[in-house]
């Protein structure tokens, strides 16, 4: 196998993980059973090496301006240790990717996806004016969640910094097992977590660390499959499948971080364009009737009418049922909406429900 081994590629071997190519890397798609380990989160606590993800250091006197002009949220209103979940257009309102935007007191940090770290930093260059000073520190940060009901206990015991005193989406410099991290309160699983952001050097002594520490809840380390299957109960879009250079952030339900009052930024008009016409689609989540699986691209009907086609689906764990997202023609995504989803040549019957999927009890 090909790829770029991240800090913690012998930490994924010892525990017997199954070992895949993701987006230029070798990541552990699984150590045991996608279910096992996804169950395991909802219900403990578990660890994603998720160090493939891109980190882009936006530096100079007028770094907000450029990153407010370049992003769909409102970076002004950001706070210093504050973040924000955005995204990144084409001019024709197309998305280049979702990202998250960290302000701290001298400069901006954004968390791209790593499929599209390289096209990111290409797009962030190509309109950088000149006092704009970018620093792709990809290869040099190691990152790992902490997610499940009891990742702030396991976090706690490696740091001074009070955890209680970080919102969500809200981030601290600190120490986490002595090592300088930057501790953040995210995540994309839905549960309580942190995201700690580490200088590779440092990386081993932070997993070791957090093991140790997380001993007593069982913790685990999961794979990229659970992180899937984590995100999608939440209707957390995923760059490739449910959002994409021909989807816009108002189709894909992202109305809410596109903040077209902010002032300009880079497809503004054509969001505006969009707003004024009206949808013809929008992004739904739904449910299947029966034990099928939707699956990325299986195509949706109503009667002999080609309705939509799904974008993420999977048997979810926490519910024991299908489910999916999926773009459908406007008239069609009201919650309770029935349809069929083509199942590989079989016509399964699905509706419309209300996101997030799942809801944490605590």
């Amino acid at each position: 196998m090909e790829g770029v081994k991240t800090a913690f590629y012998e930490k994924h071997l010892v525990f017997g993980a199954k070992m895949v190519p993701f987006a230029g890397y070798l990541m552990p798609i699984q150590y045991h059973s996608i279910t096992a380990e996804h169950l395991h989160v909802r219900q403990s606590v578990g660890v994603f090496d998720v160090s493939h993800m891109g980190e882009i250091w936006v530096k100079g006197d007028r770094a907000i301006e450029f990153v407010n002009r370049m992003t769909v949220n409102n970076v002004s209103k950001l706070q210093v240790n504050q973040a924000q979940y955005s995204a990144l257009l084409y001019e024709n309102g197309g998305i280049v990717d979702d990202l998250i935007v960290y302000r701290f007191p001298d400069r901006i940090l954004l968390v791209v996806n790593a499929s599209n770290k390289d096209k990111d930093y290409t797009w962030i260059e190509k309109h950088a004016p000149g006092d704009i000073i970018l620093d792709d520190a990809s290869d040099r940060m190691s990152l790992l969640a902490v997610q499940g009901r009891h990742a702030k206990a396991v976090v706690q015991k490696l740091t001074t910094t009070n955890l209680d005193d970080i919102g969500f989406y809200w981030f601290r410099d600190g120490l986490v097992a002595d090592a300088r991290c930057i501790i953040s309160r995210t995540g994309y699983t839905g549960e309580e977590g942190f995201e700690l952001y580490i200088d590779n050097e440092s990386a081993e002594q932070v997993w070791n660390a957090v093991f140790e520490a997380g001993r007593e809840f069982d913790i685990q380390p999961i794979g990229l499959g659970a992180r899937d299957t984590l995100r999608l109960e939440m209707k957390y879009a995923l760059y490739g499948n449910d959002i994409d250079q021909n989807t816009n952030p108002i189709e894909a339900g992202l109305g809410w971080i596109t903040k077209v009052n902010k002032g300009d930024f880079i497809g503004r008009d054509a969001i505006l364009e969009v707003k004024e016409k009206g949808l013809t689609r929008k992004l739904i989540g739904f449910e299947i009737d029966g034990k099928a699986i939707p699956r990325h691209e299986y195509k949706c009907f109503q009667g002999d009418s080609e309705i939509g086609f799904v974008t993420s689906g999977c048997w979810s764990p926490s519910l024991d049922k299908g489910i999916g997202m999926a773009y459908l023609e406007t008239e069609y995504t009201q919650v309770g909406t029935r349809f069929e989803v083509d199942v590989r040549g079989k016509r399964i019957p699905a509706f419309v429900v209300e996101t997030p999927f799942y809801n944490r009890p605590y």
